[in-house]
Order: C-alpha cells, then sequence, then structure tokens
C-alpha cells in the first residue's frame, strides 16, 4: 500500500501526526491512547499496515 495512501486511512481514523523521528513517522490514536510508528518506505507492507492499525485499534483499509 502506497504510504501517503495509508497516512490518509490514519487520518480519516482520527489518529494525528505526534512527531517525526529520523526513520520513522508516530502517530497517535486519542481516543484509545494508541501510539504506533509507520515507516518512511513508498511502500508500506500488508503486514506492516495490519500491524499498525492493530497497534492503533482502527478498521483495515479497504482493499488491502
Amino acid at each position: 500500500m502506497k504510504r501517503i495512501k495509508f497516512l490518509r486511512h490514519l487520518e480519516e481514523n482520527g489518529c494525528y501526526l505526534l512527531r517525526e523521528g529520523s526513520n520513522h513517522t508516530l502517530y497517535f490514536n486519542p481516543v484509545n491512547n494508541a501510539i504506533s510508528t509507520i515507516p518512511r518506505h513508498n511502500d508500506v507492507k500488508k503486514f506492516t499496515v495490519h500491524k499498525i492499525c492493530k497497534d492503533l485499534k482502527i478498521t483495515f483499509p479497504e482493499g488491502n
């Protein structure tokens, strides 16, 4: 999945950018106080997308 599309999915589900690290981006879900890191690759693997969604306790993106 393209990173930009995945970030859009996170923001549509109430998550927001917490901070930028050197190799990762941290997103925060204020509803359940969950934090997860998103790698800075153009394509994020399906397994990683599912793990991040599970960490943030949000739904998985459609078509993935």
